[in-house]
Order: structure tokens, then C-alpha cells, then sequence
């Protein structure tokens, strides 16, 4: 059992809730309410837990915590609050910005730049209507909306969840005598009377630019090719901060092959949660192993799809991720598209439950097939000294706000002896790479800082602060996630050093100013600083 927060009509309400499985879903059902205190909350959850004495009550930071904490701090408002908002649209600060851009960047950089196999494109949003009506979108690209009998809540669900699943906000039952089938493509109108539609996913510009590109970059089989651009989607009930979105951006990989190709690539050691279709049918737990067994055991039917499965896992994990907070889940035999042999999830356990982080289906020759057709286009390539229609064998899709929200969760951190929130992000996704301090306000040490942010400042995000007590500036800059904080003090005009803070131990180096440029690309890119520099003692009390 764990805490949530809801904001109703303006105030704080505390509600215990639980994960419990319902069928073949592990959802999140109420217990009961908390009180308008998390003490009040605390103390109920004690009562119904009954821990041992002295042992201490863990919390979840919940969605609504997060985004109270992504306003205040500038990372992300919602679009339109001073009209009171709109709906499923968000607006990203100034350090939502910079760090969704390190999120995209590395994204790119793992996945096209730093592979001789996969190249990139950005497709336009608003595109041919018929290339809708060829995916089958226009006819079936759409939800139930219900509304909860109990709570009276609308919501989304799949066509297959009718009748069999519950309100995720109550539990209570869903009235499927008003439920009713709901587009989720937002219609617009080009010049006077063509009718088309803003994009409800990336993956179709693919398709359809995929003879050019596979003829202009010289590509052979297999290769994939990438994109990262804004999606659209006419949401019921958005949700969940991020989550859930009616504007949103994806990076996508469609990944082609032969399908009578082999991988040369080989999957690593890593272990994930494993959740096949067989497990939850049989109402089985979810089993950890190595990606390795899951092929070999053939839970996971393709060696493509084990392998991109892994791939998309090490993104998350090398760039700070808790590992132990993923699986992979299999979709069972109703919840699968129809053009799919096979599709897997990569979840992660948000603080409202497990969840779809990114969806990887194996769509055989549908998409090309069917451009082929409407587009009486021949959209084949010669391998092997043979004209084949590739086969999508693997398509990594994930929404870039999705993974915002894993780092933010995974990073977000109350530090007891600081007495503040610590955001530890991995430095490549920090909005701010290092703030500067004058250790006093003299014009001399003011005047090295500007210098030293100039200097940095040609290959990083660098801030120069000088407001406040030092442990202040330490403070602001632990709470957005700064990994080093530079400080000009009494020394540096004697020895053209300055001390180093790193945020997540609090330890520091003392580093001579022409080093410092080298030495924050060094932990930027993963390398601790303790190692980059002489320590020094840390005062007592930052103040």
C-alpha cells in the first residue's frame, strides 16, 4: 500500500491506495481516504500496515508531486494556465527545454549516430490524407469512451477492455449502455476544402519516404530508419502529468529486414522482468532473466526483437535509469494489432503503476504493402540479387515525454541532511551542466566567473549565480539537478584554481581554470569527479 495525492477544487487530499492484480492487469485500486495531511495519511497507512516499531513508513512521490515540483522549478507549465489550462497540452520551461533536448540528443546519438545501420528523417506533421486511409487509421484507429457509474470519471479504454476491466480512479463499473466509439485523429482543413489530419504517429513518414531514403543513403538490408517529431492524438481523458498527452513527440525506429536474413548482432548479458502472454494467462508473476534466455527459452520468438527489446532497456540504464523499475511484457492474443506477428512493451513502474513506456511490434510487410497498394507505387528493393518487400521485424516507439518523466522520477530525491530535494540526473540530461559562484561579491572574483561561464559556455549549458548565501546557490542548483558547482574564492587569483562541488556526494575537487573545460566534459560524459581533480576539505556547513 502507498500514498497518493489529488488536488480537488484547489486543496490537498490523501488517499491510500494498492497494486493488485485484476485479471490480467496489475492495477491500482483505492483503499481508503487519508485525510488532508500526508501526517494524517502517514498515520492511517501505519495503522492498516501495522509495522514493526521504529520502523520507518516509505511514500511514493506521487504524479502530482512531480508536477507541482516541474512548474516551481521551471521545467514544464501547463499550456494556457493563465486561462486555465488546457487539457492534455504542455508547455516545457526553461530547463524543460534543455533537458528534453539532452534527452533527444542522446537518444539520436545512441541510436543513428553512433550506428552505420540506421539513418534519420523528419517527416512533415500534416501529410496526404490517403496515406491514412493506406495505414487504416482512418477506420480504425479510434477508442471506447465510458464514464464510471460510481464516480462518474470519463475515460478511455480498447475496444477488447469493454466489459472487463474496472475504473482505475474508483473501481466501480463501467456503463457500457453509453459507451460509444471516439476518433482520436484531430481533423483540419488545408486551403478552402481539403480535408486532411495532423499526425497520430511518426512511423507512416517512414513508410512512405522509404524508397528514398533507401536509394539516396546507399542503404542495404538490414537498416532502420529514425525519427523524432511531434505526434497528435485526440485523448479522452488525458492524464497523469506527461503521460498521457494530446500533443506529444515520439522517437521511432522502423527497423527493415529480410525476412529470411539472420542478426548478426548478439544480445547481452542484461536481466529485465520478463512478462510473456503464457504468464499472464496462466496468472503467473513476472520472471527475471537475461535477455539471452528469454531468446533461447522462446518467450521472445525473434532473435531482431530480443536484441532492439535489450538495446532500448541499455538506453534507459546508461543514462541512470533504475533497472529494477522495467520489464518487458508481451501483448496478449486480443490486445494485439492486426498487423502484428508479435509485440512487446517496455513498462516502467510510474508512481501511479506499471505502464507502457514503449511499444516494439514486429509488423511484418503490412505498411509497405499496404502504401504499395493505394499508392499503386512499387516500393520493393533488390537483396540479394532479389526484389523482396522488407519486413518491419522491430519498431522502437516512444514518446519523448514519457521518458522525461522516467528520469525525473528515477532522479527525483529528498535529502534528509540537506533538508532539500536533490535531482540526480545523469550530467548528459542536466539542463545546467555547472553553475559559477564569486565566493564573496568582490568585481575581481565576479569578473573571473564571467570569464570562466564565457570559456565554458562555447560547449555548455553554464550559469553564473551569485545571489544568495553559497548554500543557497548549492541549494537551487542540487534541486535542478547541476552536477558540479564552480566556486571562485580567495585563492584563485593566486593559483588560477578553483574549487569543484559535486552534487550528489557533496565532496570537492580543487581544479585549475584552464582544466576546467576538459574536466566538465569528463563527468558530463560519465567519469566521476573525484577522480578529476585534488580533494579538498568540505566546510562543516554549507551557508
Amino acid at each position: 500500500m502507498y500514498i497518493v495525492k489529488q488536488k480537488i477544487n484547489g486543496g490537498d487530499y490523501f488517499y491510500i491506495r494498492r497494486a493488485v492484480r485484476d485479471g490480467k492487469k496489475v492495477m491500482s485500486k483505492f483503499v481508503c481516504y487519508g485525510g488532508k495531511t500526508r501526517e494524517d495519511a502517514e498515520r492511517k497507512l501505519r495503522e492498516l500496515n501495522e509495522p514493526e516499531e521504529g520502523k520507518k513508513i516509505e511514500t511514493k512521490l506521487t504524479i502530482e508531486e512531480l508536477a507541482n515540483f516541474c512548474k516551481k522549478k521551471g521545467f514544464v507549465y501547463q499550456s494556457g494556465e493563465i486561462y486555465g489550462g488546457f487539457a492534455g497540452f504542455w508547455d516545457f520551461g526553461h530547463l524543460g527545454v534543455e533537458m528534453k533536448n539532452n534527452l533527444k540528443d542522446d537518444w539520436w546519438n545512441f541510436h543513428v549516430r553512433k550506428r552505420s545501420d540506421v539513418v534519420g528523417i523528419d517527416g512533415s506533421i500534416i501529410s496526404h490524407p490517403k496515406i491514412w486511409e493506406a495505414s487504416g487509421h482512418l477506420e480504425s484507429f479510434s477508442d471506447i469512451f465510458v464514464i464510471c457509474k460510481k464516480c462518474k470519471k470519463p475515460n478511455k479504454i480498447d475496444k477488447n477492455e469493454l466489459g472487463k476491466v474496472k475504473c482505475e480512479n474508483c473501481g466501480g463499473n463501467y456503463d457500457e449502455k453509453s459507451a460509444k466509439e471516439f476518433k482520436l485523429m484531430f481533423e483540419i482543413i488545408i486551403g478552402e476544402n481539403t480535408k486532411s489530419y495532423l499526425r497520430p504517429e511518426t512511423a507512416q513518414m517512414i513508410f512512405t519516404n522509404f524508397k528514398f531514403v533507401q536509394d539516396n543513403a546507399r542503404l542495404k538490408l538490414p537498416f532502420g530508419i529514425a525519427q523524432i517529431g511531434k505526434s497528435f492524438r485526440n485523448e479522452i481523458a488525458p492524464r497523469d502529468f506527461l503521460f498521457r498527452c494530446r500533443e506529444f513527440e515520439q522517437m521511432e525506429i522502423e527497423y527493415f529486414v529480410n525476412p529470411n536474413g539472420i542478426c548478426p548482432y548478439e544480445i547481452g548479458e542484461s536481466e529485465i522482468l520478463v512478462y510473456s502472454a503464457e504468464m499472464q494467462e496462466k496468472d503467473k508473476e513476472p520472471e527475471k532473466m537475461k535477455f539471452k534466455d528469454a531468446f533461447d527459452r522462446k518467450i521472445i520468438s525473434t532473435k531482431w526483437h530480443a536484441y532492439w527489446l535489450e538495446q532500448e532497456f541499455l538506453w534507459f540504464v546508461q543514462l541512470g535509469a533504475n533497472p529494477d523499475k522495467f520489464r518487458i511484457r508481451q501483448h496478449i492474443s486480443e490486445e494485439k494489432s492486426h498487423y502484428a506477428l508479435d509485440t512487446w512493451d517496455l513498462d516502467y513502474e510510474f508512481p501511479f503503476g506499471w505502464k507502457e513506456l514503449q511499444g516494439m511490434a514486429n509488423r511484418t510487410d503490412f505498411d509497405l504493402k499496404q502504401h504499395q497498394e493505394f499508392s499503386k507505387t512499387n516500393l520493393e528493393i533488390i537483396d540479394n540479387e532479389k526484389k523482396i518487400l522488407p519486413h518491419v521485424v522491430c519498431e522502437p516507439s516512444q514518446g519523448v515525454e514519457r521518458a522525461f518523466l522516467v528520469f525525473l522520477c528515477d532522479a527525483y530525491c529528498f535529502d534528509e541532511k540537506r533538508n532539500n530535494v536533490v535531482l540526480k540526473l545523469h550530467p548528459k540530461l542536466s539542463p545546467v551542466k555547472a553553475a559559477v559562484f564569486p565566493i564573496v561579491k568582490k568585481p575581481e572574483y565576479e569578473k573571473i566567473c564571467e570569464d570562466i561561464v564565457k570559456d565554458l559556455s562555447e560547449d555548455y549549458n553554464v550559469v553564473f549565480d551569485k545571489s544568495g548565501s553559497i548554500g543557497r546557490r548549492y541549494a537551487r542548483n542540487d534541486e535542478i539537478g547541476t552536477p558540479l558547482c564552480i566556486t571562485v574564492d580567495e585563492k584563485t587569483p593566486e593559483d588560477d584554481s578553483v574549487t569543484v562541488r559535486d552534487r550528489d556526494s557533496t565532496k570537492q575537487v580543487r581544479v585549475k581554470i584552464k582544466h576546467l573545460r576538459k574536466v566538465v566534459g569528463k563527468v558530463v560524459r560519465g567519469e566521476r569527479l573525484m577522480k578529476l581533480g585534488k580533494k579538498v576539505e568540505t566546510r562543516k556547513k554549507e551557508n
